[in-house]
């Protein structure tokens, strides 16, 4: 349920928020990328009042960056800054891990479970856009079951940003694949009573993701 949102209705410009969001972790939208509140507001049948407010909340994620003219665009990033992203990423994802491991709930780890079956089938119907959202949807999971809502926003506003460079690296139905085995590796420790195994298999996990995305964003 949205915190901003105490009734759970999503309003027009949560929905434009979130269907970009989308197309930016899938790629659709690349970083650089202009996006115009005019072609937006046709494409989603409203007026640009609402479009403006996403795009507002979006720069002020850092998911978007104000243009050198007007309009806004898909924030680009130095792979140095990947690399310091990824950096903090790998700490906060490790924190996820551990607390995940000591607080999981059978509801928490039904989330996950289900979240990883979306993965599996999105793989193997070579679904690229599917297994993307269903990757998220993972992760996002994880972060849910550490039952900390501030650790939950701070890794959440990490993924939001290096969404389209991660998703340079799932381009190929062997890519989904073998990321559909990672995760396996990754949930068998965070599902053992070891918290330590946990935040291990995430570091593992964050390090071979983190050299993917350098690779692919050369």
């Amino acid at each position: 349920m949205d915190r901003q949102n105490p009734l759970g209705r999503e309003s027009t410009w949560q929905r434009i928020e979130s269907d970009l969001l989308d197309d930016i972790a899938a790629g659709s939208l690349q970083p650089g990328e202009r996006l115009d509140e005019t072609k937006l507001a046709e494409r989603f049948g409203v007026s640009r009042t609402p479009v403006r407010e996403a795009l507002s909340r979006l720069t002020a994620q850092g998911v978007l960056v104000t243009g050198e003219k007007r309009g806004v665009r898909v924030a680009q990033y130095s792979r140095e800054e990947l690399a310091q992203m990824f950096e903090a990423m790998q700490e906060i994802e490790s924190i996820c891990a551990r607390l995940a491991n000591q607080r999981l709930t059978l509801l928490a780890r039904s989330e996950i479970e289900m979240a990883q079956a979306q993965c599996k089938a999105a793989a193997k119907a070579n679904d690229r856009i599917a297994y993307i959202r269903a990757n998220e949807a993972l992760h996002l999971s994880i972060y849910r079951a550490t039952d900390n809502q501030y650790i939950f926003d701070l890794a959440s506003g990490f993924r939001r940003k290096t969404g389209p460079f991660r998703a340079k690296k799932l381009e190929t139905q062997a890519d989904l694949l073998a990321s559909v085995q990672n995760h396996e590796v990754l949930l068998d420790k965070i599902f053992s009573g070891d918290s330590q195994v946990a935040v291990d298999g995430m570091r593992e996990h964050m390090t071979e993701s983190f050299m993917r995305v350098l690779a692919v964003n050369s």
